[in-house]
């Protein structure tokens, strides 16, 4: 019977229910019309928790390079040959004009990005502090930070000036993470989390898949997630670096990455679902699918070290699926 497993699947959460790990693994490997009933279940329940609006994210990398992490995706590591820009931390005008820039778009959050393990107290995260402040006055958009692993300090101070969201992502699975990274712990990231989310912050928290993880460990990390209850999950696939570890892997196909956004739904129905960087390269002419799979937002405008899809284009293919923008304020 078509659409047996969607069913299932949705009266289980109607009834309170999770969805398991076996149940999760069928989705991963669900083919043809078990599969778009699957992706119909999975826009139902972004519908019941979001309507027809999507939210619209953006960010600025405000500081990039020369970050002392292995991440074996990254174009900032140190670790890798790569031709990434390497700057320090922008200046409060840039940082803060690009926020007006994202609030007049229509742009429900704006992030200020920094590479490395954290960002040590002192003139630089003064800096971003007084953009936040700036960023959360002007009350038309909704001020997020990704600065790395987190101290109470730092966190008791970003609550204060007013962020609204802290980013960081896991990135994969915790029995993956040792092929990725070496240089800290997967606790570390963990204890971000908690430490964030302890404070009153929501927490953006995520990942990247194609790292050649397998379809279990694609399961692990959104358990881990839902473990977590983490506030919104950013979903990367990766656009694959030269230079870096991970230069040579494979992408992953447009349907295997509707398939992860069709299960991180089911695992995660109430939560925000956002995806980001690889979308233009690794879901080429699906990428209006996204949000029949589940997504409650999207990424515009550039990441963090690749270009993303111009806005107008973007624009038009919200038009064409019939969905509006929830603007921030």
């Amino acid at each position: 019977m078509i659409g047996t497993l969607a069913n299932h699947l949705l009266n289980k959460l109607e009834n309170g229910e999770i969805v398991d790990r076996m149940e999760s693994l069928e989705i991963l490997q669900a083919q043809g019309s078990d599969f778009t009933s699957l992706m119909a279940g999975a826009q139902f329940l972004c519908e019941k928790s979001f309507g027809h609006q999507i939210d619209l994210c953006s960010i600025i990398n405000a500081k990039s390079g020369r970050c002392a992490e292995d991440c074996a995706f990254c174009a900032q590591s140190a670790h890798h040959n790569t031709e990434t820009p390497v700057y320090p931390l922008k200046s409060f005008k840039e940082i803060v004009d690009g926020a007006r820039q994202a609030a007049e778009e229509g742009n429900h959050c704006y992030g200020i990005v920094t590479s490395g393990t954290g960002v040590t107290p002192g003139a630089e995260f003064d800096v971003i502090l007084a953009a936040v402040r700036e960023i959360k006055s002007i009350g038309q958009i909704d001020p997020s930070v990704s600065l790395g692993i987190l101290s109470q300090e730092q966190t008791d101070a970003l609550v204060e000036a007013g962020c609204v969201t802290y980013h960081h992502n896991l990135e994969t699975a915790r029995s993956f993470f040792p092929e990725i990274c070496t240089t800290h712990a997967y606790d570390d990231d963990v204890e971000t989390i908690k430490r964030a989310k302890k404070s009153g912050m929501e927490v953006c928290c995520g990942g990247i898949f194609g790292l050649g993880e397998s379809l279990e460990q694609r399961v692990e990390l959104g358990m881990a997630l839902r473990d977590l209850d983490v506030d919104s999950v950013p979903i990367n696939f990766l656009n694959p670096v030269p230079g870096t570890r991970l230069e040579s892997v494979q992408q992953l196909t447009p349907m295997d990455c509707l398939r992860v956004i069709t299960l991180f739904r089911y695992l995660l129905p109430g939560k925000r679902i956002t995806v980001c960087g690889g979308r233009e390269t690794n879901l080429r002419e699906l990428q209006s699918w996204i949000f029949m799979a589940g997504a409650s937002g999207t990424m515009v405008g550039n990441y963090l070290t690749t270009s993303g899809r111009d806005r107008e284009t973007d624009l038009q293919m919200f038009c064409d699926i019939e969905v509006s923008i929830n603007e921030c304020k």
